[in-house]
């Protein structure tokens, strides 16, 4: 299949000012495009740029810049943050399982910049380690430009794009943007990587979000049986289950004995791995994050992180009070589904405190915070020091449940709080244990 010649500057020449472009999700961000897109600025104006998490350098934080483009994100990755928090950027709130609806009416997509694998012998190439949303926005974009990249990895499902629609094809081989996270983790991770891995049974069926907690869980996995993956997105920690037969997907019901993901983030190992792998199928978000899709599964344990809780069970994972840190993701996709399933076990992990020994368990959110999984939705919390179960347990039960795993720096402060709002001291009995 030929792929043409031209430049990354050549190929985005195609863009026109009013329009609205997507940006290819995740460590499939095409920066080569992007930036020799950003590099038009003040030959073309109102252009607006939309996307999830992207990783890579972006070169936006340049006064010409700002005066052509917009920054519509549907979640804030740390290289465009300060941007989409300032005048000439946004924020999108909306669950990660809905963001393909958006590119059919409400957000239309001019032009998609997408990161792709070569094409086969037929033509296709594979959006390889980032399909979620990325490929609602390829399939509803009026013009699509890629990146044909040999080092991108192959990756089975839904992700693969014949090189028909792809209005140019530009050659550029670099490697894969990485992320180590193993290299997160420390005595905390580890900790609440423990508890969490004591309330997991045998059969179970794993999400995990993004950092050092997910991958401390899998380490104390590795006496299990029996595990499925059915994942918005997994990294490295998962090959040494798969290599000493911990994760066979042999009891889900979707999708039985392949891991299912939306994308993947990691180093060349995971990617070496997902490579034209029939083990791992790469599917759209609006599936991998259907609660319908994961309820079927059987104890579906889902683990995702917090920047705070509350006392009453209410949970900020998004931004640190007005300032839209991320995004909503797929949290509450997966909180939901897991609670639907049979034995599921939602669970919100967080450290107690954070790096300046601030408290993250408080008696109330940050003004301006967006709560993500509310205190209707709350099951499971895990700190380094313990896990507690918040399902059914009224508003003093909570307040007291959240105390015992704060740090103990801060406890005194929150049984302080605790009187203020309730009136009574947090030792005291109460009528309903």
């Amino acid at each position: 299949m030929r792929i043409s010649n031209c430049t990354a500057a050549e190929a985005v020449a195609c863009v026109e000012s009013g329009d609205r472009v997507f940006i290819h999700s995740s460590g499939a961000a095409p920066m080569i495009l992007v930036n020799a897109l950003l590099d038009r600025a003040g030959e073309i104006h109102d252009v607006e740029l939309t996307s999830m998490s992207t990783f890579g350098k972006m070169n936006w934080n340049r006064p010409e810049v700002l005066q052509s483009f917009y920054l519509n994100s549907l979640f804030v990755s740390e290289n465009v943050r300060e941007w989409a928090n300032g005048e000439h950027g946004a924020f999108v709130p909306i669950f990660l399982s809905e963001i393909p609806k958006l590119f059919k009416k409400i957000l239309p997509i001019d032009v998609a910049l997408v990161q792709v694998s070569p094409p086969d012998i037929h033509g296709y190439c594979s959006l390889g380690i980032s399909v979620d949303a990325s490929l609602a926005a390829v399939l509803n974009a009026r013009k699509v430009v890629a990146q044909v990249n040999p080092k991108m990895p192959r990756v089975l499902g839904d992700g693969m794009v014949h090189c028909s629609v792809f209005t140019k094809m530009v050659w550029h081989d670099s490697p894969i943007y990485e992320v180590d996270y193993s290299s997160k983790s420390n005595w905390q991770t580890d900790k609440i990587g423990e508890y969490i891995a004591g309330i997991i049974e045998d059969g179970s069926t794993l999400q995990m979000g993004v950092g050092g907690v997910p991958d401390a869980v899998l380490k104390c996995l590795t006496n299990h049986r029996g595990l499925g993956v059915h994942t918005e997105m997994f990294s490295d920690g998962i090959l040494p289950l798969v290599e000493l037969g911990v994760i066979t997907n042999e009891f889900k019901k979707v999708q039985r004995g392949k891991i299912v993901t939306s994308f993947v983030l990691g180093t060349k190992k995971i990617y070496d791995f997902v490579d034209n792998n029939p083990f791992v199928e790469g599917r759209e978000i609006s599936y991998v994050n259907d609660t319908s899709v994961i309820r079927q599964n059987p104890r579906v344990v889902a683990i995702n992180s917090a920047i705070e809780i509350d006392l009453t069970g209410q949970v900020c994972s998004d931004s640190i009070g007005m300032y839209q840190y991320s995004g909503i993701g797929g949290q509450m996709d997966f909180i939901r589904g897991a609670a639907l399933s049979e034995d599921g076990q939602p669970i919100i992990a967080l450290p107690s405190v954070t790096h300046k020994g601030v408290s993250r368990i408080v008696p109330s959110l940050k003004p301006g915070a967006g709560v993500v999984t509310t205190r209707g939705h709350i099951h499971w919390v895990a700190t380094e020091y313990g896990i507690v179960n918040l399902y059914g347990q009224n508003l003093k039960q909570r307040a007291k449940l959240l105390m015992t795993i704060a740090h103990p720096d801060h406890q005194e402060a929150l049984e302080h709080a605790f009187y203020d709002r309730f009136k009574m001291h947090a030792n005291a009995s109460m009528s309903i244990a």
